[in-house]
């Protein structure tokens, strides 16, 4: 157990301190993985085979499985690792973002502009 932090209550916020570093380790790591093109080609032929090489817990590997952003970054997920992932699937940062948010790619967007 660490010590609370002032930053421990901001509503949707996972700050990724030393702590949240040790509990996404291995997310983190496979989502660098992803880095590598024969990574990427290995986990979209066989997502689960794939994940086994990394020490996940089984809430990890399930929010890896149904890609669920928020989640990840619960889990320990740093989002510029976790962003990794979503390039597999073909999405963009304003794409993630809206799924986070619940709301179109357009619409989140368009918040940002505004």
């Amino acid at each position: 157990m660490r010590e609370a932090r002032e930053y421990d209550d901001i509503p949707g916020t996972y700050v990724f301190d030393g702590a949240h570093s040790r509990v996404g380790y291995s997310l983190n790591m496979f989502c660098m993985s992803l880095n590598e093109e024969a990574n990427r080609d290995e986990f979209r032929a066989d997502e689960d085979a794939y994940l086994t090489k990394f020490a996940l817990t089984r809430d990890q590997r399930a929010a890896v499985r149904n890609r669920e952003w928020l989640r990840l970054l619960q889990l320990g997920g740093n989002i510029y690792y976790t962003f990794k992932l979503a390039i597999v699937d073909g999405l963009s940062m304003q794409d993630v973002g809206a799924l986070m948010s619940g709301v179109t790619t357009a619409e989140f967007s368009q918040m940002m502009i505004d």
